[in-house]
């Protein structure tokens, strides 16, 4: 996973500043809250967790089988690219 620096606040700077962060992740589409220098939580916007809640939702609906075809047509690490669900439903169907 790439993670942009721009998406990056430790603990405190979300406590402080909750206003920037929230422009950080309409912008970035998440931020990464760091505890001691260490990944602690996860900030969504509402754009990106509504886009990751079709795809959970998806996954949900779908039998062992279905899920394992899925995962086959992720990309491996380092070669990952966005995928939309119109994307996965044309993959499955051609299979």
């Amino acid at each position: 996973m790439n993670i942009s620096t721009k998406s990056l606040v430790s603990n405190s700077d979300m406590i402080k500043n909750y206003k920037s962060c929230r422009k950080i992740a309409d912008n970035t589409g998440k931020v990464f809250i760091l505890k001691n220098n260490q990944p602690d939580a996860v900030l969504f916007s509402i754009t990106e967790y509504e886009r990751l809640s079709v795809f959970i939702e998806y996954m949900e609906s779908l039998d062992e089988n279905e899920i394992a075809r899925v995962v086959s047509l992720l990309p491996i690490e380092g070669k990952r690219k966005t995928y939309t669900m119109d994307h996965l439903k044309s993959d499955l169907n051609e299979q």
